[in-house]
């Protein structure tokens, strides 16, 4: 066999690939086009974002140094003149006392939603009609809620006739007096927002694994303790939440007084003190500097919440 015969035999073998092999890179048109499509889709929602919650915030702000009676066109710079009325004149700030009726209801409206949500939360008869009942306030109107609850509460009303079918004769005024119309008017917003509370911790509590609450049985827990050990944790964040809400819901109550009483017998909070200052007394730059004060008391109450009571992780497994 000749030379050339054995070179032919022998089986050719590949050249060895230089490196490893890569992609080729997009072109750069493809990867601009790649960058930009999250932010198409999110011009709308941002443009929308500006023009009806920042840029309104931002005027209320530039007001808030003004003297503007809200229809002249003409304003003059005060400083910081408004900040200073607010803070020195003290019958503009003595209404946050009132928010105090809505903070205790807020906390009872916890409790209660949170008692309900875990009753539910297990297998009970008619849950899903008792779910209903409990949610069914939220998705009524406020103004609807406001005058229902004018004529349940007035002289002869319909809680004075069913006290009367208990025999229980009053004649008390139940929004004559700023206790008891407080307190009347801060259990109308426990009956309305329970419902919300209600769901949100319902949904959190139904979101822990099923498995937890089986062990549990099988050990021996009783209800309290599955509560305590394994609910409150893994509802943390939702319960953390739920006390923000509340906490500067009470503190911006509106509607439902404002509908009753008009702000009468001393059930006048702040945010209908403000909407007075501006509409009926033509004091847009002094109410401006009042709402400027209520978000800033709203986020510092939140930040101090946030410190006090941190997001934590809890792994339940």
């Amino acid at each position: 066999m000749t030379d050339n015969t054995r070179k032919a035999a022998r089986p050719a073998i590949p050249a060895a690939p230089a490196g490893p092999e890569r992609a080729a890179p997009a072109p750069r048109r493809i990867r601009l086009s790649r960058g930009l499509t999250p932010w198409l889709f999110l011009v709308a929602p941002l443009a929308l974002l500006l023009t009806f919650t920042y840029a309104p915030i931002a005027n209320m702000a530039a007001y808030s140094f003004t003297d503007w009676d809200g229809v002249s066109p003409e304003l003059n710079w005060t400083g910081t003149g408004n900040y200073t009325e607010l803070l020195t004149r003290s019958e503009l700030f003595e209404v946050f006392f009132v928010s105090g009726y809505y903070l205790a209801a807020s906390a009872v409206q916890i409790v209660l939603a949170l008692y309900f949500a875990t009753a539910l939360s297990f297998d009970v008869r008619f849950r899903n009609f008792f779910k209903g009942v409990l949610f069914f306030p939220y998705l009524i109107n406020g103004v609807a809620i406001g005058f229902v609850f004018l004529y349940f509460f007035q002289d002869g009303g319909t809680l004075d006739s069913v006290l009367g079918l208990l025999g229980i004769r009053t004649d008390h005024a139940w929004l004559g007096t700023p206790f008891s119309a407080n307190t009347s008017l801060a259990g109308v917003s426990v009956w309305r927002y329970l419902g919300l509370n209600f769901v949100l911790f319902l949904g959190a509590i139904q979101s822990v694994p099923g498995e937890l609450y089986e062990a549990a049985e099988i050990d021996g827990a009783s209800r309290w303790h599955q509560f305590r050990h394994i609910i409150v944790p893994g509802i943390r964040p939702v319960l953390s939440l739920s006390v923000i809400l509340s906490v500067s819901g009470s503190l911006s109550v509106f509607e439902i007084p404002y509908i009753m009483t008009g702000g009468a017998t001393g059930t006048e909070t702040f945010v209908i003190q403000t909407v007075k200052l501006a509409f009926q007394f033509n004091k847009t730059g002094l109410a401006s500097a009042a709402a400027v004060v209520l978000l800033l008391i709203v986020l510092a109450v939140t930040w101090v919440q946030r410190r006090i009571v941190p997001d934590e992780k809890v792994d339940l497994v």
